[in-house]
Formats: C-alpha cells, structure tokens, sequence
C-alpha cells in the first residue's frame, strides 16, 4: 500500500453537524491490516449524545472510542461499529470478513490485534450488532440471573431486546419486555419475547435491566424490582440529570442498582475471558437469522450525515441503522 490511499470519513465538525471528508491514510505498519468497510452501524443512542455534543466533561476521557480521532464535542471522528474485508495484511487475514470498533469511514489500517474474524455462517450485513451483543452480553454477566428468575428488561431497544433474548435462553427464566413505545411489540414477538406497555402492578422481579436510556425507565425498574434485586443500569445519560424517588422502596428493598459498562469485563468473568473471546462469541450469537429483525433501516454512506442528524432528533421506530458502503 502506497501512501497516497485516500479514505472517505465522516467527522462531527460542530456540534449537531457532520460531514464526509477526505484524507490520505498513512503507510500500512508492519502488524497492520488494511480493511474495506462493508457496512458500519451507527449505535443511535451513544452517536446521538456524541453528536448533539452530551458528553460531559468528566466523561471525555472515559468516553473515547478505540479509533476516535479528535476531541470531544466536536471536530471528531467517532464510532465503533465496522464490518469490512481485508485487503493486505498477513495471507491469512487477506480476503475474510472482520469486525472492528472503527469509526464511519471506507477504508482504514489498524493492528491485526483489533479486528476479529466473522463465522463464515454469519452475513458480514448482520455483524453490524456485533457490538450491541457485547454490550447486551456484559449486562447479563452483570445481573447474574440464574435458572427460574423473573427477568424484567425495560426498553426494548436493540441492546435490551438483546438482553431478553439472551436470558430466554436460561432454562425456566421468565422474561418480560417492557417499553411504553408499543410499535416495538411486533418485534419482540418475532423474537419470541414477552412485551408490555406497563407492567402489572405488585411484579417482583429477580433481576431487572434497564435499557431505555431515559430516566423514567430507571424509576420503572426501581418499582418492579422486588426484594434484595438488582436492577442493572446499561443505559447513558450523557450530561443529562437523573432524578429517582429513593425515598420509596429502594432502602426498604435493599435494593442495588449497577451500573454495566461494555468497556470493562466484570469482576467475576475477568480472570478468564478478554475482549477478544467476548467478541468472538458476540459475533458467534449473531448465527440465529431472527435477529435482522434489529435492523430496522438503512442508508448510504454518503447521506450519513443528514441520517445521524435526523436520529438525533427524532428516532423512536429506529432500531439498529446500518450504512452501506460502494466498492471503490
């Protein structure tokens, strides 16, 4: 690879503004491989905070992207959802489908450490949630359910019908979605799940996951949760405030709420897994075909930035968005 390579990248320039620049990638390192993108997702509630500049300052640093290019809020290259192919790299590597948590952008070099290789029986078009199942992944770590629980997910976006969907699976759970959108309910049948607009009144759940990123959610998962719980915090306030009525049951309940962060493996799954094997079983779990059902819209590359613009405003029937990318 000469190092004249132009690559296309989209970059927040200003706050609630992107465009697509160019720029030349450097030469390929020794330990690097060249990727072609295929497709990137945009992870609509963590993109939306970035891009309407939500990131508060305590944050910037914890808050970086593995491939972040400039600082936060703006001018920045951000994302982390790309599935592509290799073009030059080891022989091994040429020609298969990766995933990586690169930012929006055609082609790009990174250590052959940070891209994982796609199962050939998963379309490269459904990696995309590769990154949300490893986020839904850590928040079931995190809750602990165990065989016959009463899970309660709140927010049935993608990570949380994720989270259902996985928790379906222990033997006797009983999972039960909840979100007060209820165009979601046609999509958490197809994935055989439980929805509700409003739970019953007296649930007592055994573990509940709050995934709707808005407030209102968590104080929902405080009333459901019954005694000694834990309700399990996956969502992302950005610099908004979150009040809770702790007054209520929460001490009398001894309740714990816990915060769940993708980047960091939990304590107890710490001393045997690592990112790379929780990757790889992110993108072994994407086998089963009913999950395109989480892929509820597309667009080309080149209107992503009036896409994100629009998701960041109003994006209640928006699930998982994925971008298409032309063969150069």
């Amino acid at each position: 690879m000469s190092n004249t390579t132009t690559s296309r990248q989209f970059w927040i320039q200003s706050i609630g503004h992107g465009e697509i620049v160019h720029a030349e990638l450097p030469m390929r390192g020794a330990n690097e491989v060249l990727v072609r993108t295929l497709y990137s997702g945009i992870s609509r509630g963590t993109e939306a905070l970035v891009f309407r500049g939500r990131v508060p300052p305590s944050q910037f640093q914890s808050m970086r992207a593995p491939f972040q290019e400039g600082e936060f809020p703006a001018p920045i290259k951000y994302g982390y959802i790309n599935v592509g192919v290799v073009e030059a790299g080891p022989e091994s590597l040429v020609g298969k489908v990766v995933f990586c948590l690169y930012p929006h952008q055609d082609i790009y070099c990174v250590p052959e450490t940070a891209i994982t290789s796609v199962p050939k029986d998963v379309p490269a078009e459904r990696a995309v949630l590769a990154a949300y199942m490893q986020t839904a992944i850590t928040a079931v770590w995190d809750g602990r359910p165990s065989v016959g629980d009463q899970v309660v997910v709140v927010g049935a976006g993608v990570v949380g019908l994720l989270v259902a969907w996985l928790c379906r699976r222990i033997p006797g759970v009983q999972v039960t979605v909840v979100d007060t959108n209820d165009s979601r309910q046609s999509i958490a049948r197809k994935l055989e799940l439980l929805f509700v607009t409003e739970l019953p009144s007296g649930t007592q759940a055994d573990v509940v996951v709050h995934a709707s990123g808005q407030p209102a959610g968590l104080v929902t998962a405080l009333s459901v949760a019954g005694m000694e719980s834990t309700i399990v915090d996956v969502s992302w306030y950005g610099a908004n405030t979150v009040d809770l009525p702790l007054g209520e049951a929460f001490h009398s309940k001894r309740l714990t709420i816990r915060s769940s962060q993708v980047s960091l493996i939990p304590p107890l799954q710490n001393p045997r897994w690592n990112f790379d094997r929780r990757a790889l079983l992110a993108l072994t779990l994407l086998r089963d075909p009913v999950l395109d059902y989480l892929i509820t819209g597309e667009s080309q590359f080149e209107d992503l930035p009036n896409v994100l613009a629009a998701l960041s405003v109003s994006s209640a029937d928006t699930l998982c968005h994925r971008i298409t990318y032309p063969d150069r």
